[in-house]
């Protein structure tokens, strides 16, 4: 069962190769024609539990891994707060699945703790003696979740780039004190799209002019247009079906509505996938912020990225130019590679494509769109901290109040979980204004200050984190990735 570009499907490789490569050498993404193929017993993965579910659903997607259950038990045990990963929690009418009780508090770490693992294996299954060098791009939380999974990785080296002014205090330090000698770190001046873009293009130059020749080194990806990256995602929206069922809130085979605060577009393809292997999901519930390209497509069809960039208080979906979205076109279009390349070539060169009323139809049957401001984000803060004790983070916010319009909008009547991306101690100065609280000294102090106000524990990895030492403090300008990479790449050592 091979993998193909979303744009050429004469492009394949296997999974183990496709997780390796991280991008097709076209640029496109690696996907699956027919998820038919996978066989896949979506009901007695229900009745595993959380490990052994990961293990039946990431050997139905990556099957080139003869020891999925081992790597499985390297990647998660021991590592985050509840043996279960991610938990579903009753709030109101409705379910929050907490995405992040891992070791950097964010949704990021599900998968970035299992990549590493793929890729090493990967390596050795291949037969490949080269180092293999990660880049990713990040708008907050891969980058600080990459870091964790990959440092001191033997055969690896990771390169994170990231908005220098567009995450939060508490994203960023928990980056620039990255130790490892493995990781490097660099701000950039620009936008999240800005770094994203610049990542792939240096994939592309490195592709086409064969500029690692010799250098005993390879590029892979940790960002979600590596199939390594998003395969491990799908196993919390079983998860999360399962509880429901063993709670008695829905029978098997009841649909279930997931509301989901994405920008990237990688957490609610992972459902999406889910759906396509026999899970009974419902409609997807798209929650966008005041950047609501992914809305808007939605809604008309039409993609257009030619508009304001706004910068946020849900900082990790300030994003205009939505990666995984090409794997969903290439699903909706019938698998059709050559409709997929002329729209990314109109997205590079216009900013803009629109889709064709038949996938329209598709796509409003199976997604349903929302955004929400920075004002309405801290207002739903506040209600549901009011209302409920729930304390969430500004993404977890945006969904929340999508949710709300999604049940205003529609008579659905399937229970609905939202994902819950971050704990609310990343971003501290804009929910506890939310709450009605005047912010006191730097963001640190504000944390402290957030705990003893709302009783909610303040994650162990985020405590103390203003006292660790700055390792990174490299900044450049968007256009110079290639030329950075290419120099860290030359280097023996990092650190």
């Amino acid at each position: 069962m091979n993998y193909q570009s979303t744009r050429n499907h004469a492009l394949t490789a296997v999974s183990t190769a496709a997780v390796l490569r991280g991008i097709a050498s076209d640029g496109g993404l690696f996907i699956l024609k027919d998820f038919s193929s996978l066989n896949f017993d979506w009901r007695a993965a229900l009745e595993k539990d959380t490990l052994g579910m990961a293990e039946q659903i990431l050997s139905a997607l990556l099957p080139d891994y003869p020891n999925m259950g081992e790597l499985v038990r390297r990647a998660y045990t021991g590592k985050f707060e509840t043996e279960d990963l991610t938990p579903v929690v009753p709030v109101g009418d409705r379910y929050v699945l907490e995405l992040f009780r891992g070791p950097t508090s964010a949704f990021k770490d599900v998968a970035l703790s299992m990549l590493p693992q793929l890729i090493t294996a990967a390596r050795a299954g291949e037969g490949v003696e080269d180092e293999i060098v990660i880049l990713t791009a990040t708008s907050g939380d891969t980058g600080k979740a990459a870091l964790e999974g990959f440092h001191d990785v033997e055969g690896t080296r990771i390169i994170v780039f990231f908005p220098e002014n567009g995450v939060s205090s508490v994203q960023k330090a928990q980056m620039v004190t990255q130790a490892g000698k493995n990781v490097c770190v660099c701000g950039i001046n620009g936008n999240f799209d800005d770094a994203q873009t610049g990542v792939k293009n240096t994939f592309a130059a490195v592709e086409a002019g064969d500029l690692l020749a010799g250098k005993g080194a390879r590029l892979s990806s940790a960002n979600s247009i590596n199939i390594g990256r998003l395969a491990p995602q799908v196993v919390y929206y079983f998860k999360a079906y399962a509880d429901l069922v063993k709670w008695g809130k829905c029978k098997v085979g009841d649909p279930v509505d997931f509301v989901v605060p994405t920008g990237n577009f990688g957490d609610i393809l992972a459902g999406y996938f889910a759906k396509y292997m026999g899970l009974p999901v419902g409609r997807l519930v798209c929650a966008s912020n005041a950047n609501d390209v992914l809305t808007d497509f939605i809604h008309t069809g039409v993609y257009d990225r030619n508009r304001p960039f706004y910068k946020t208080v849900s900082p990790s979906m300030d994003i205009l130019v939505s990666s995984n979205l090409e794997r969903l076109l290439f699903l909706m279009s019938g698998c059709n590679d050559a409709v997929v390349a002329e729209l990314m070539a109109k997205l590079k060169t216009e900013g803009v494509y629109r889709v064709d009323d038949a996938m329209v139809a598709k796509l409003q049957e199976e997604f349903w769109g929302g955004c929400c401001d920075d004002a309405a984000t801290k207002e739903t803060i506040g209600k549901v901290w009011k209302e409920h004790g729930y304390l969430c983070d500004t993404h977890t916010a945006v969904a929340w109040n999508v949710a709300d319009q999604y049940l205003k909008d529609t008579d659905s009547k399937n229970p609905v979980v939202v994902l819950s991306t971050a704990s609310a101690y990343k971003f501290p100065v804009a929910v506890l204004s939310a709450l009605d609280v005047e912010a006191k000294g730097d963001e640190f102090a504000i944390m402290e200050q957030l705990h003893e106000i709302t009783g909610v524990p303040v994650p162990k990895n985020l405590s103390g984190l203003q006292e660790k030492e700055v390792l990174h403090r490299d900044v450049i300008e968007k256009d110079e990735i290639l030329d950075y990479v290419l120099r860290k790449i030359s280097q023996p050592e990092w650190n």
